[in-house]
């Protein structure tokens, strides 16, 4: 999972603009029909899990264009959950692109049903991040750290809580006294 090209730290306010423009895509994708929107999204998820954000044109979009606009202040958040999360987006897009050319070869209206599934859960999803906070992946990196299948060497950050209470605490002092 680690990679010098994918940073240790992003921040969260661009990940979640990252999520909205998913979840726009990806509903206008099931609102239209336009499956073809899922192999783009499987190129952008990933070049994103593969190479990291800078290689990512939603990311370049988002942090371009979209970030600027935003006052919210950065806010770090360790990039290895959000890497295994991007991942997860791109096996679930180039199933959903492979399965729909499936249905267009074979006319297979099982395959099409399963694009439609995998549609909702990639609104769902980013509708959770972008929303909410909430990263799904995320959510499934630490139960796997926490079995053993990933090690913790490769989120040091997401090993130690201490850090992270650390990090809050002195974030909400900061904010205390301004």
């Amino acid at each position: 999972m680690s990679s010098s090209r994918f940073p240790a730290v992003v921040d969260d306010i661009t990940v979640r603009l990252i999520a909205a423009v998913v979840l726009v895509i990806g509903v206008i994708a099931l609102a239209t029909q336009q499956w073809w929107l899922y192999a783009v999204l499987a190129v952008d998820f990933s070049l994103r899990a593969a190479l990291g954000p800078s290689a990512s044109p939603v990311a370049r979009i988002v942090q371009r264009w979209i970030r600027p606009a935003v006052a919210a202040p950065k806010r770090p958040t360790a990039g290895p959950p959000k890497r295994f999360a991007a991942t997860i987006g791109a096996v679930m897009t180039v199933a959903a692109t492979a399965l729909w050319v499936v249905s267009l070869l074979t006319g297979s209206s099982g395959a099409l049903a399963a694009v439609v599934v995998i549609g909702v859960v990639m609104v769902l999803f980013p509708a959770l991040e972008s929303i909410f906070g909430v990263c799904v992946g995320c959510i499934l990196f630490s139960g796997l750290m926490r079995l053993g299948v990933i090690p913790e060497e490769v989120c040091l950050e997401c090993a130690d809580i201490t850090k992270r209470r650390e990090r809050l605490l002195a974030e909400r002092a900061g904010q205390q006294a301004a």
